[in-house]
C-alpha cells in the first residue's frame, strides 16, 4: 500500500479521522517550509498538502493567493518544492505528502520527469486543480507508473456520472470541496455536506476528505463526524501571514494542535 493508503487504514482501525493541513511551499520564505512541515506533523497532521506556488490560480481565495505571491517573490518553483520534500524525507519517512497545484509548471517540466522526480523525493500524491480526468490520461499514466496517487476534487455540483468516472480513477483519497466558491470562503453548510457524503460513498471507495471553509476547531469537529479527513488550508496560511518569522512555526503548531484535538473528538463517529 502507498503511504496514503497505509495512513488511512491505520486511522480507520483506530476509528479516527485524518487531519490534512495545507501550506504553500516557500511561504513566508523558503527556509521555513521544511520546519513548518515537521511542526505540522508534530502537532498531529496525518497527511500534508503542500501547495506549489502559481501566479494564476483559479480555486484559491485571496489568502492562499497572497501566500503564492510571497513564495514567488523568493522565486520558489516546482523544482524547489520537490527539493523541499526531499529534505523533509531526511527526517520523516512515514507522513504522506500530497502536492497541490496547477498544470502549467508540471507541463513545463514534463509529466514523465515530474512523476519520476516525485517518486525519487518521496511525494505520495498529486492534486492538479486544472487537470480534469477527462483530459489527463497521459498525466495519470505517468503517475501510476511511478506509484503516485492521483487526488481528485469533487464539488457540490459534480454530476453523478462524473463521480462514477472519478471513482474509477481515484487513489489515496478524494477531496470534496464543501462549498461553491474559492478557498477561504466562510459560508460552510454542514447540512449540505451531511446530505452529499452518503451520495458520494455509493461510488467512492477511497477515503473522502472535506475542505474549504473550515476555520476553527468547532467546524473541524463537525466536519470530521461526516467524512474520513478534514482539510484545513486558508486558516493555517492566515496564521502564517499574521505571524512574525520567529513565531510562525510555534503559532502554526498551536493552531494545528487545537484542530487535531477537535478532529480526534470525532473518534468512532459514524460516517
Amino acid at each position: 500500500m502507498s503511504r496514503i493508503q497505509t495512513t488511512f487504514a491505520n486511522l480507520a482501525q483506530q476509528q479516527r479521522k485524518a487531519l490534512i493541513p495545507f501550506i504553500t511551499a516557500g511561504d513566508p520564505e523558503p527556509g521555513l517550509t521544511v520546519p513548518l512541515m515537521h511542526a505540522l506533523v508534530e502537532a498531529g497532521a496525518d497527511v500534508l498538502e503542500l501547495g506549489v506556488p502559481f501566479s494564476d490560480p483559479m480555486a484559491d481565495g485571496p489568502t492562499i493567493q497572497r501566500a503564492s505571491e510571497r513564495a514567488l517573490k523568493h522565486h520558489v518553483g516546482l523544482h524547489h518544492v520537490l527539493d523541499m520534500v526531499a529534505e523533509f524525507r531526511q527526517r520523516d519517512a512515514a507522513t504522506p505528502v500530497v502536492l497541490m497545484g496547477y498544470g502549467n509548471p508540471i507541463e513545463a517540466m514534463s509529466w514523465e520527469a515530474f512523476a519520476r522526480r516525485c517518486a525519487e523525493v518521496g511525494v505520495d500524491g498529486v492534486l492538479t486543480v486544472d487537470f480534469p480526468p477527462e483530459e489527463s490520461h497521459e498525466a495519470f499514466r505517468h503517475l501510476e507508473t511511478h506509484g503516485l496517487d492521483p487526488i481528485f476534487l469533487l464539488a457540490p455540483t459534480t454530476r453523478e456520472d462524473r463521480v462514477e468516472r472519478i471513482a474509477a480513477l481515484a487513489r489515496g483519497y478524494v477531496y470534496y470541496v464543501s462549498l461553491k466558491g474559492v478557498t477561504g470562503a466562510g459560508h460552510l453548510d454542514l447540512s449540505a455536506i451531511a446530505e452529499k457524503i452518503p451520495q458520494l460513498r455509493k461510488h467512492i471507495k477511497v477515503p473522502i476528505g472535506v475542505g474549504f471553509g473550515i476555520r476553527d476547531a468547532a467546524t473541524a469537529l463537525a466536519v470530521a463526524k461526516l467524512c474520513d479527513g478534514v482539510v484545513v488550508g486558508s486558516r493555517i496560511v492566515q496564521e502564517i501571514e499574521n505571524s512574525m518569522p520567529d513565531t510562525v512555526v510555534s503559532n502554526v503548531s498551536t493552531l494545528v494542535k487545537e484542530l487535531k484535538q477537535a478532529v480526534d473528538q470525532a473518534r468512532g463517529e459514524s460516517k
